[in-house]
């Protein structure tokens, strides 16, 4: 089978819809539908079924779905190999990392690991956690680090546990946070529409306002960006809630740790995600043993 066939063959069986299938794809439905028809005609099988309105795999195409997985990692394993012999290293590193890990936990670690392995090539994708952790399904990256719970049933190792904390330039009386400006730090550029949250750190802000306030925050204006959020902070615009890793040495705020009922630190954990296949490759194996080494 061709790359591009099992990679339509794995993207049909994560969606289940044919349209959403043939927009992550960048094919129109009618192309993405002819080419799986054609992969019906030449195996002489049926992928799909329909069972009224919900669409499932065959046996066969269940069996195509696994192959077509082996088949776009191998083809990754032999990229990165043909990579080494052309530029005469000693491997090639595709990582994917959240932007705020990224930009706050990751240079200190990559320089010590290049310090380790010098002639290892490194590729770096950092975006939502969201989208890392597509990333390395699709085999674009060999591991991912996401901060949040996602669906992902290979080897994963639990980095740390960032807590959220509120920042201000002035101490922190938690009784008065209602009637204060709140500069409501908003990741993935959403902009709230309803009273849902349209982020899991959102959720867990939102569960923890509930159970300390009867009344809803006076927001006073809504940030993508952290570095911004804590510039306007900074500038006693308001308080914020953001991740604890997102504070450096260079910052002095008055800072308070949001905890449960349970007097518990209410969390965000941070995950190495990666498959146990992958560690055939040296630079991976020796990625994964050097965070291991870094954080744990």
């Amino acid at each position: 089978m061709k790359e591009q066939d099992c990679l339509l063959l794995v993207i049909i069986h994560e969606e289940q819809n044919i349209t959403k299938a043939a927009n992550r794809l960048f094919m129109s439905q009618p192309a993405l539908t002819y080419r799986l028809q054609q992969i019906e005609q030449e195996y002489d099988i049926k992928v799909l079924k329909r069972e009224g309105n919900k669409m499932r795999f065959t046996p066969e195409g269940d069996y195509l779905v696994e192959f077509s997985k082996n088949m776009l990692l191998e083809i990754s394993k032999m990229k990165d190999y043909m990579s080494l012999i052309k530029n005469n290293t000693q491997g090639r590193l595709r990582i994917g990392v959240s932007s705020n890990f990224a930009l706050y936990s990751l240079p200190p670690i990559i320089k010590k690991f290049l310090e380790l392995t010098p002639k290892v090539q490194v590729k770096i994708n950092s975006g939502w956690s969201s989208e890392i952790v597509q990333l390395l399904k699709e085999n674009v990256i060999q591991i991912g680090i996401v901060t949040g719970n996602y669906d992902w049933y290979e080897d994963k190792i639990l980095l740390h546990e960032d807590p959220i904390s509120i920042i201000s330039n002035r101490p922190i009386q938690l009784k008065e946070l209602p009637s204060t400006p709140m500069i409501s730090y908003q990741p993935n550029n959403l902009i709230r529409k309803t009273q849902k949250p349209s982020n899991p750190l959102s959720k867990l802000i939102e569960n923890w306002w509930q159970e300390n306030f009867t009344s809803a925050p006076m927001i006073s204006m809504e940030i993508d960006k952290v570095e911004t959020c804590k510039e306007m902070v900074a500038n006693n615009l308001g308080y914020a809630i953001i991740p604890k890793s997102a504070l450096t040495s260079h910052d002095s705020f008055y800072t308070y740790d949001l905890r449960a009922e349970n007097d518990e630190l209410i969390t965000r954990k941070t995950w190495l995600m990666y498959r146990e296949s992958s560690l055939e490759l040296s630079p991976v194996k020796s990625f994964v043993e050097h965070m291991k080494k870094a954080l744990l």
